[in-house]
């Protein structure tokens, strides 16, 4: 009988866990399957000039399942542009899950892997970056010391970056990344389904003035004592410190023996330091009985916060892109999801990502020693594609952001 009961429970857990996962609502989902390209639009831009890159519908060198296919880049500095349409929604009182997972295959030194949200109505023929968007999140490298994981919040034509660092494993494998941002205004950025960090729209972003400052207007008391360590009055110059010479004759020295006095003088021992110096005498530091710390201005309440309980809102998402300059080219996309139930991103994740990540580091680790033993065999490294050390310039990211904040954009 108790079994019986306990399997009736295990059963109500598990019909309530589908039910809220078929109740998710799922506004696009993409794993580049058969008709892809008809969801799809290849944007023109750079066409013109020849520095538009074209797209591949592969699995990649290695891959857990060679029919699990996304799309790849496929020539080396060029520009990326594609964009898919969705029908248009609103996440205000939503849970926004935005995830997708990237491969970087040929050792990227500077090319870009994120993604971005797009509002309103676009062109999607010239979608560029210059396009306004609503969030664009995923990593960027470019050079040793740029590399870092973009999550960007459009809000009033103002661009605004995370002020927090986001740790990322580099490396030629599949990485899953999610960004969920909930009513409450809080967040969570997990990457490989491990959160990575988490926080308020309020205090990481600069979406808003801070709630608080510091009183411009206030003074430091004229008694506050901020000195950690004084000077101990009790302590006083020993008698005939300061006839202590810095230098002395060496004693061991003796004149040599070609010495000519009258060319040279009459001669004198070098000198050499002396060991009982031991430099201006200063006064011994005692920790400060009356210290009270640095002082600061007390926080007062901004007159300039205006609260905005929508801050997390985007009302007319439409459009997922990616948008991407790349060095070397070979970076993957792959299984995006946009929805608003982090219950079944975390399903979804475990059902594409989590099943073929270790098959395709085995794939990896076959096509690296593979590699080796050729390479062995020739008496020297092979030089593919990869390898090759191409020209680039970084991007200036911060004068990108600034230049958006100029007016340039005009987005949520």
């Amino acid at each position: 009988m108790a079994t019986l009961k306990k399997l009736s429970v295990i059963a109500i857990v598990i019909s309530m866990s589908l039910f809220l996962l078929v109740n998710a609502d799922v506004y696009f989902e993409e794993r580049f399957d058969d008709g892809w390209e008809d969801r799809w639009v290849k944007s023109d831009w750079k066409k013109s000039e020849n520095m538009s890159g074209e797209w591949n519908h592969t699995a990649g060198k290695w891959s857990g399942d060679p029919l699990d296919k996304g799309i790849q880049t496929t020539q080396d500095l060029k520009y990326y542009a594609i964009s898919a349409e969705f029908p248009e929604f609103n996440n205000k009182d939503k849970t926004l899950v935005f995830q997708f997972s990237v491969k970087h295959e040929q050792k990227l030194n500077c090319g870009g892997g994120y993604m971005k949200l797009i509002n309103g109505t676009i062109n999607q023929q010239v979608f560029d970056s210059d396009t306004p968007y609503s969030i664009m999140f995923g990593p960027d490298i470019c050079g040793e010391n740029n590399k870092k994981v973009h999550v960007i919040l459009s809000r009033n034509g103002k661009n605004n970056q995370i002020k927090k660092e986001i740790s990322y494993t580099i490396d030629q494998l599949t990485h899953l990344y999610t960004l969920i941002i909930r009513p409450d205004a809080t967040y969570n950025i997990l990457i490989d389904n491990e959160q990575k960090q988490s926080g308020s729209l309020y205090s990481d972003w600069d979406i808003l003035p801070p709630r608080q400052i510091r009183d411009p207007d206030a003074k430091k008391p004229e008694d506050w004592e901020d000195r950690e360590f004084i000077a101990d009055e009790k302590d006083s110059k020993p008698e005939g410190y300061d006839n202590i010479p810095s230098e002395i004759p060496d004693q061991n020295a003796s004149k040599p023996e070609d010495w000519n006095t009258e060319e040279k003088g009459e001669w004198k021992a070098p000198l050499i330091p002396n060991p009982e110096y031991k430099g201006p005498w200063k006064q011994k530091k005692i920790r400060n009985p009356n210290y009270k710390g640095k002082w600061k201005a007390p926080m007062i309440d901004n007159p300039e916060f205006v609260d905005d309980p929508d801050i997390y809102v985007y009302p007319n998402l439409r459009y997922v892109g990616i948008e991407l300059w790349q060095v070397r080219a070979g970076t993957l996309f792959d299984n995006i999801l946009i929805c608003d139930d982090p219950e079944y991103a975390k399903k979804v994740a475990e059902e594409t990502w989590g099943e073929i990540k270790y098959a395709e580091k085995a794939e990896f680790e076959k096509a690296e020693k593979l590699k080796k033993e050729e390479e062995n065999k020739l008496g020297t490294p092979l030089n593919d594609d990869d390898e090759e050390e191409l020209d680039y310039e970084e991007p200036d990211w911060e004068a990108k952001l600034k230049e958006d904040d100029e007016g340039k954009h005009d987005e949520l």
